[in-house]
């Protein structure tokens, strides 16, 4: 296995010689970088910047590399964030009754793919309990409706304070989170919760985005992973799939189709957002892949 990496995210005004500060930092700290991307938004003014480095050799210890990261962004008067590639997420995945997805993202945790933990899988219906259970997560199923929206989501923040969650994906869970949700399980901070919609946004937001797309003729659907927000469908989009369809196509092929784009797009958005090659900005986000 390659030796563990720190990860600094950095978003700052943008100026010139940053590149060259930035890596400096590094360097004059004893770090061996590995990966650097960065990115100038013109229109914003703003600099983004992603650069790993392996921790052996580093000349900080582990604990005063997070203060010093703060330090340096407040200099260049951003703000950084500091990830250390050894430490593993904690996730919770949301389902409904649909099972491809959840399947998909406890095999590539378990094969090694994605690197986190999913002790936690919660559930509106009963039927994913054996799915769950058999990759040796605990399987909660919280009934969850128009009456009973904010008892559920209590009982569902509980679970999610029980088992130290710091990512919520949701995987054909189909239903809407709320701003008090989204509120709490952001409070350790920001983009937490990453959805999949069934839907090439954003064009077929909302329900039923096969059916509307069959209606229309289209001849590409595709799925979107995106990071959730009180707006419906409408947050930064982290990756997409798309797939062709022809006119032969009945509703159920596009279904069928569709759910290999759900899978892909999701288990991508995912992993990036493990790897930290995410960030987000003005309401969008720049992918360093």
């Amino acid at each position: 296995m390659r030796s563990p990496t720190a990860i600094l995210q950095l978003i700052c005004p943008d100026r010139p010689a940053l590149v060259s500060e930035l890596s400096g930092w590094v360097a004059a700290n004893g770090g061996n970088i590995r990966h650097a991307d960065h990115h100038t938004d013109a229109d914003a003014g703003l600099f983004l910047s992603r650069i790993e480095w392996e921790l052996e050799g580093f000349g900080l210890p582990r604990e005063a590399i997070a203060p010093a990261v703060r330090a340096l962004a407040t200099r260049l008067g951003g703000e950084g964030q500091l990830h250390l590639s050894d430490v593993t997420t904690t996730a919770a995945i949301f389902v409904s009754r649909q099972d491809h997805a959840l399947v998909d993202l406890l095999w590539r945790t378990r094969a090694g793919e994605l690197p986190m933990r999913v002790p936690l899988v919660v559930a509106n219906h009963p039927q994913l309990q054996a799915v769950a259970e058999g990759f040796g997560a605990r399987f909660v199923h919280v009934p969850i409706g128009p009456d009973n929206r904010a008892e559920a989501e209590d009982r569902q923040l509980e679970l999610l304070a029980e088992h130290g969650i710091e990512l919520v994906v949701l995987a054909k869970y189909m239903q809407v989170v709320t701003p008090r949700f989204l509120e709490r399980v952001n409070a350790g901070g920001p983009h937490r919760v990453i959805n999949i919609h069934h839907s090439f946004l954003p064009a077929f937001q909302g329900a039923q985005p096969y059916h509307r797309a069959w209606e229309r003729g289209v001849k590409l659907i595709g799925a979107t992973a995106h990071y959730v927000t009180e707006e419906l469908d409408a947050g930064p989009i982290i990756e997409q799939a798309t797939v062709h369809v022809s006119h032969r196509d009945e509703v159920d092929d596009l279904i069928r189709k569709g759910r290999d784009t759900e899978r892909l797009a999701l288990s991508r958005a995912v992993r990036l957002h493990l790897r930290r090659q995410v960030m987000v900005y003005r309401g969008r986000t720049a992918v360093f892949d």
